[in-house]
């Protein structure tokens, strides 16, 4: 959707989500989306798997006349396309640990699934540094070499390094939610009348006002493009 206006609302300031307890994290979601409202968005995502398994409900609940898009765990993609085959769960310790998370488990289960708790990754891939993100990958994977052949990627910063996970579990199906919530989030849009005629624009904006944020930002934003 290039036509649409974006805000990415990067709350480096509290991260990580995944450490925090349900009402720390209700309490700043609701905080983030206040001010967004003030900015007059039309529709709010969250792109946090975290985020969404502990608030989306309540903030649903709270802002009932706008459109609350929330990313869901890729798990059950397993289930609908390759559900007979050995799954690693890669996510935050939050969100496995969910009611959210553990409900679709119990309902998709293949009894083929490796739950790993990622402490630390995301905040990692945020600093860009590409030495401690392989050594911590290698140290932490390494045991599911050859073990598994689907990786569910369940925090949305895992894609920006499916490269160096590939490299060390080999030719791996990756399953991730965020292609499904970009068609879901149109589809919403279109049904309440909402799509931008015009060229869109993309904003950033950091919490904690750390200028690097915005330049890795972009630089990312610009790779996916290309």
């Amino acid at each position: 959707m290039p036509k649409e206006d974006y805000i990415y609302y990067s709350d480096s300031k509290n991260n990580p989500y995944g450490d925090k307890t349900e009402e720390e994290i209700k309490q700043r979601c609701n905080e983030i989306v206040q001010y967004l409202m003030k900015k007059n968005c039309k529709a709010i995502v969250i792109a946090c798997n975290t985020a969404s398994s502990i608030a989306a409900k309540s903030l649903r609940k709270k802002y009932p006349q706008t459109p609350i898009i929330a990313i869901e765990p890729a798990y059950k993609m397993v289930h609908d396309y390759s559900y007979d085959k050995k799954t690693l769960v890669m996510a935050t310790k939050r969100t496995i640990e969910s009611e959210k998370f553990n409900l679709l488990l119990k309902k998709y289960n293949n009894h083929k699934t490796y739950l790993l708790p990622c402490i630390g990754l995301a905040d990692k891939v945020e600093e860009g540094n590409q030495e401690e993100i392989k050594n911590y990958l290698q140290k932490t994977l390494e045991c599911y070499k050859n073990k598994v052949e689907n990786v569910v990627l369940g925090c949305t910063h895992y894609p920006l390094i499916q490269n160096e996970i590939t490299e060390i579990l080999g030719q791996v199906k990756f399953f991730n939610g965020a292609p499904n919530l970009a068609k879901h989030l149109k589809e919403v849009l279109i049904q309440k009348d909402l799509l931008n005629e015009k060229e869109g624009t993309v904003e950033f904006e950091d919490s904690a006002k750390v200028k690097e944020k915005e330049i890795r930002f972009f630089e990312i934003l610009k790779k996916q493009k290309d």
